[in-house]
C-alpha cells in the first residue's frame, strides 16, 4: 500500500483529520529528521532516524510556519490539527498501517502541550506595536 492509499483508508476511518493533515504531518516528519539527524544520503543500509513527539511538533511547527506563514493558524483548524496532540494522533493512525514506525518509548503524551498553537501560528504574524 503506498501513502496516498494510506491516508484515504485513514481518512475514511477517522474523519478529523483530512488528507492535507497527513501529507502535512510526513512532510513535518522529514524536517524534523533532518533537524535531529541532519542530511541522511541515499543508500542501502537502512538508519535509524527516529524522533521523539517534541522534535516532530518543532519540526512541524518550523515546516508550517515556513510553508503557510500567516493562514498556518486558520489551515490547521481546517485540517483538523488543534493542537500538539492532534499531531500525535495522526502520526499513531499512519504508525497502524506500518508506513512510520515508532519505538516501544513513544507515546500520545509526548505529543500533549507540546506547543500552544495561537502562541507558535498567530503571534509571529500580529502586528508590531512601536515604542
Amino acid at each position: 500500500m503506498d501513502f496516498e492509499e494510506a491516508i484515504r483508508q485513514l481518512c475514511q476511518k477517522d474523519k478529523r483529520y483530512t488528507p492535507q493533515a497527513y501529507q502535512l504531518v510526513r512532510l513535518s516528519l522529514d524536517v524534523a529528521q533532518k533537524n535531529v539527524h541532519g542530511e541522511i544520503k541515499k543508500s542501502k543500509i537502512q538508519v535509524n532516524r527516529h524522533v521523539t513527539g517534541p522534535q516532530l511538533i518543532e519540526g512541524f511547527r518550523q515546516h508550517v510556519i515556513e510553508t503557510y506563514g500567516p493562514m498556518s493558524y486558520t489551515l490547521l483548524h481546517n485540517w483538523g490539527i488543534k493542537k500538539s496532540v492532534d499531531v500525535g494522533h495522526i502520526v499513531f493512525n499512519i504508525i497502524e498501517t506500518g508506513m512510520f514506525g515508532r519505538s516501544d518509548d513513544d507515546t500520545l503524551e509526548d505529543f500533549e502541550n507540546v506547543i500552544d498553537f495561537k502562541e507558535a501560528f498567530l503571534k509571529p504574524f500580529e502586528p508590531q506595536l512601536k515604542a
